[in-house]
């Protein structure tokens, strides 16, 4: 049974990684706690297990005082000195006690305590593993869904993903291959928890990526993200070398990286626009696909006043407003969009105001003029 006991615990340390010192000790202090509840005992114990041979020993261990104020804890010098002379004050007493009748308590609380360390072990491996590929998208199956909440398998691990992490007109079913954005890994009292996203904006820069090598070479640079995940995303992004389009190596040949991209998301549309530091020049490019005629900044206020031609203006503002919703969110300013027919209308009117204003002074003027 020694020998049975001694290769498990061999196995253990081949399969889980768990040093086989680390599974001993352990074991060693759980049968002390079990000696002591089993026996009543209220005396400090100390457990060994030889690692070659399986055998156990339990040790009764007494502090050596002059004076013993309590038995089950202290021995006197005197005393100690008739087993060993050589014990002072202040040494530590062992003397090995019976263990009969304690093996078949010893297997059991050896099986619970291997039993709890692989849990920890593998909780442990769970953590390690994903605290790692935070912020990396990983692959995973759909094991079950659960009030909208829908848990999936990765390796021989499991990731949640929280409707509020979910893009918007997506459906899953068990079984459906998702690759996912690891959002956080947490420690819980159940172990670790890794939470997943569809809808976070790190999942389209991963996935360009991967799709993109001049991205991953650091060529093409990625400025910004902005997403509403299910719908449609703007993507901002920059060529360090002037001979590269970064806008066409994104896109692909024929648009075929792009259309990767936009496949594993489920047709959701990507605007692709080329960063600038002069702000105006960003601003029109991210309100693409719309033309832009002419952009007025206040700088003080952030306010981006945007003219169009009439047949740009619902390009520009996009359905229910998104394009233009996207386009501030991406650079940063408030935009405020108008066509050249909205423009010429206000100055016509505010010409035609500021004409009455002049007249109505005039006549101000003369009335008080014939009154003097």
């Amino acid at each position: 049974m020694k020998a049975e006991f001694l290769n498990a615990l061999e196995e253990i340390e081949k399969e889980r990684g768990i040093g086989k010192d680390v599974l001993l000790e352990a074991i060693e202090a759980a049968l002390a706690a079990a000696y002591k509840r089993n026996y009543g005992s209220e005396q400090n114990v100390r457990v060994t297990i030889a690692p070659e041979s399986g055998d156990i020993k339990v040790y009764n261990l007494r502090n050596i005082v002059e004076e013993v104020a309590d038995p089950a804890t202290e021995i006197s010098l005197e005393e100690a000195k008739s087993h060993n002379p050589r014990y002072h004050i202040g040494d530590v007493f062992e003397r090995e006690v019976p263990t009969s009748n304690f093996g078949r308590i010893a297997a059991q609380t050896a099986k619970q305590v291997i039993v709890q360390r692989i849990r920890e072990a593998e909780r442990s491996v769970i953590f390690d593993e994903f605290i790692e590929k935070q912020d990396e998208v990983v692959t995973g199956v759909v094991r079950r869904v659960e009030r909208n909440n829908v848990y999936l398998g990765v390796g021989r691990s499991e990731c949640y993903l929280p409707p509020s992490e979910q893009a918007r007109g997506e459906r899953y079913s068990p079984n459906d291959r998702l690759r996912v954005y690891v959002v956080e890994v947490r420690r819980t009292n159940r172990g670790p928890q890794v939470i997943v996203s569809r809808s976070h904006p790190g999942l389209i820069k991963r996935l360009f990526e991967n799709e993109v090598p001049e991205i991953k070479s650091g060529i093409v640079e990625i400025k910004g993200i902005t997403r509403e995940a299910g719908y449609r995303t703007k993507m901002a992004v920059y060529s360090k070398d002037e001979e590269i389009d970064p806008v066409g190596a994104c896109v692909g040949q024929r648009g075929m990286r792009v259309e990767r991209v936009v496949a594993e998301l489920g047709n959701e549309r990507i605007d692709i626009v080329p960063w600038s530091d002069d702000p105006a020049e960003f601003i029109a490019n991210a309100l693409s696909p719309a033309k832009v005629s002419m952009v007025r900044l206040n700088e003080r206020d952030k306010i981006a006043r945007i003219i169009v031609a009439d047949n740009q203006l619902s390009l520009a503002i996009g359905r229910e407003g998104q394009n233009a919703r996207l386009a501030a969110k991406l650079t940063g300013w408030k935009i405020d969009i108008k066509s050249q027919s909205q423009v010429m209308a206000a100055a016509a009117e505010e010409a035609m105001q500021q004409e009455q204003e002049e007249q109505e002074e005039e006549m101000n003027n003369a009335e008080g003029a014939a009154k003097e």
